[in-house]
């Protein structure tokens, strides 16, 4: 416990000036790198469209996924969750607003009373003469208080209760964010998938036309039994993927559904034609990793918890020292009649100056002040945290975006050359030249390749992204709240 005369002095001075006790918050300082390791190669991609970073979607050029996007920011669930904890948190910085601020009630009663004669008392008051058994009481009052915030324990509140809601605002614009991500990628991966099951629709009408071909041989007695029985085989595998690029496509689109607020099902019809892979933009304005500190709205959520837990630190040593109020009351009080109520006679007033100090709960203080502190190193090394990652998020996307689109034109060039294989080993096959075995395996090696050319455009477009995603694009920093009270 520390000694009541070494807190006299600090007392009697913050007394005098009103000062708030407790460190003053603040920011952290920027350990992130200059650039980013991907940054060269994201500069040198080859796009036909670039993006607006604060409605990046539409730079995909497919009108209908910038329709599901703006629909999902007006009616997702998640969103209105975001809003109502913004509610909650202006609705809590309202009340730490109000705590700096006088209070005042005013009550009014009026009584009537029968008084028993079987108590005490009123056999007491039955000797005296003219005792009246009936009793009336009115009152009316004026009454205020007001905490004198002298060593800013309500400051530091208002302080915390700033920056949870300016936390609760940027959280609003990391939940957009996410949401215009989550169904660009889910869209993204629609047509993915429907492009894949085109691939596969088509490879089994080929498969089918070659086992016609070979049955229609095998009937003229110009191809084996073995040979029907391969083609067979090679046409059921590829039948038997469609059900499950199905089964993928039935849970995308379910996804999508509840992304944009509405039940499984609602937006089938739009997405029943299938439509192109949308292809991936340029990233004109990827930044330096510092910028990620202002541009990305989940890493001002951390930033704005880091300044509340600082703030509390102070509320909690602001319990040293003594708390001052000042209250009063006016009104008037009778028991004779409500016309005499306000009378000269029946007028009352009080004022009271209080004293509250937790002198001898030094201890608990302690603990207190302690446990603050440790909640302030935790939001603290969950931001520098959350920093980081999203250094790697940035990486990750980058890396992911330009190594797809590598691997999705080598495949383009692949998918061409197969295509053109597949034709020559089919027409060779017709004149006894190759075997089936290398017409079927034609037609494997180019199922194959374009399967894989399908998922690699899906990829790249996925990774671009979560690229702006990572990037913080989606939202205008300039207007949130909490980037002027960061700086």
């Amino acid at each position: 416990m520390q000694p009541t005369r070494a807190l006299l002095l600090p007392a009697i001075a913050a007394l005098v000036t009103g000062c708030a006790v407790g460190p003053d918050y603040v920011q952290p300082g920027n350990t992130l790198p200059k650039h980013y390791l991907g940054q060269t190669a994201i500069e040198q991609r080859q796009a036909s469209a670039s993006a607006d970073f604060a409605v990046w979607w539409e730079g995909f050029g497919d009108p209908l996924l910038s329709r599901f996007v703006t629909q999902a920011l007006q009616q997702n669930l998640d969103l209105a969750q975001a809003s109502a904890r913004v509610a909650q948190a202006r609705a809590g910085l309202g009340a730490a607003n109000a705590a700096l601020l006088p209070s005042g009630n005013i009550s009014a009663q009026g009584a009537r009373a029968y008084q028993s004669l079987e108590t005490p008392l009123g056999q007491i008051m039955n000797t005296k003469p003219g005792f009246d058994r009936h009793g009336n009481s009115y009152e009316a009052n004026l009454a205020a208080g007001w905490e004198l915030d002298l060593f800013g324990s309500l400051r530091r509140g208002r302080e915390a209760a700033l920056a949870d809601y300016q936390a609760s605002e940027a959280g609003l614009a990391a939940t957009r964010l996410a949401v215009a991500a989550q169904t660009a990628d889910v869209y993204i991966t629609i047509r993915g998938l429907q492009t894949r099951l085109r691939v596969a629709h088509d490879q089994v009408q080929t498969q089918q036309k070659l086992l016609s071909t070979i049955n229609l041989l095998y009937a003229q007695g110009l191809a084996a039994e073995l040979q029907v029985r391969q083609a067979e085989g090679a046409l059921a595998q590829v039948q038997a993927s469609i059900p499950v690029l199905d089964t993928g496509l039935d849970a995308a689109m379910n996804a999508l559904d509840v992304m944009l607020g509405t039940a499984p099902g609602a937006h089938r019809d739009a997405l029943a034609a299938p439509g192109e892979i949308p292809a991936a933009p340029r990233i004109a304005a990827a930044g330096t990793p510092g910028n990620l500190l202002r541009r990305r709205p989940d890493l001002i959520v951390a930033e704005r918890r880091l300044a509340a837990a600082n703030a509390r630190i102070g509320m909690a040593v602001a319990e040293y020292y003594p708390k001052f109020s000042l209250s009063g009351m006016i009104g008037s009080a009778t028991t004779v009649s409500a016309g005499n109520l306000f009378s000269g006679g029946a007028n009352q007033a009080a004022g009271v100056l209080g004293l509250r100090w937790r002198l001898f709960d030094f201890g608990r203080i302690n603990a207190q002040i302690d446990a603050a502190k440790g909640q302030e190193a935790e939001a603290l090394a969950a931001y520098r945290l959350a920093a980081l990652r999203a250094t790697e998020d940035v990486e990750n996307a980058f890396s992911a975006l330009v190594k797809r689109e590598q691997q999705a034109g080598i495949l383009t060039q692949g998918v061409d050359a197969l295509g053109r294989a597949r034709g020559a080993s089919f027409a060779a096959y017709e004149k006894g030249v190759v075997s089936l075995i290398e017409v079927l395996q034609a037609d494997d090696n180019l199922l194959r390749a374009s399967d894989m050319r399908a998922q690699a455009q899906a990829e790249s477009a996925r990774a671009a992204v979560a690229a702006f995603r990572a990037l913080g694009g989606g939202w205008q920093p300039a207007n949130a709240v909490a980037i002027a009270a960061a700086n």
